[in-house]
């Protein structure tokens, strides 16, 4: 895809400093880290989010962020991990190419978690019906 500027990365059109690279996937530093070590997992061809990639393909992205994580405790750049995907504007991605956040967390590091809310009264079930006709 010419205007995403993650296909400019693979393609090396934009530099990058590359933790992990194989045929079908490829791992760089985030160049807006929430911790020092988060990293940016991605299959090379584009596709648009979790919803068009093939399952396959997600599995691999998957496997290696799982491999970077360990890579960043053994390190000791990480005394945790958060593992996140955004998918489509409104859950806050703002490439249009997949990708998956490996996210160093250290204690008391100061990144926020997202903030529960309850549901309201009488609504969890319904809610629950309506995912699983939809699966």
């Amino acid at each position: 895809m010419t205007d995403c500027i993650f296909c400019k990365i693979i393609e090396g059109k934009i530099p990058s400093i590359k933790v992990f690279e194989n045929e079908k996937i490829i791992a760089f530093l985030d160049i807006s880290p929430v911790n020092p070590g988060h990293v940016l997992v991605m299959p090379k061809k584009h596709f648009k989010n979790i919803f068009d990639v093939p399952e396959d393909l997600l599995c691999e992205t998957v496997k290696i962020s799982k491999k970077i994580a360990s890579s960043l405790i053994k390190a000791k750049l990480a005394q945790g991990i958060n593992i996140g995907i955004n998918n489509e504007l409104a859950a806050g991605q703002l490439v249009m190419h997949l990708h998956v956040h490996v996210m160093p967390r250290l204690e008391n590091d100061g990144f926020k978690h997202w903030q529960g809310k309850a549901y309201p009264k009488d609504q969890a079930e319904k809610i629950a019906d309506e995912i699983r006709k939809a699966l």
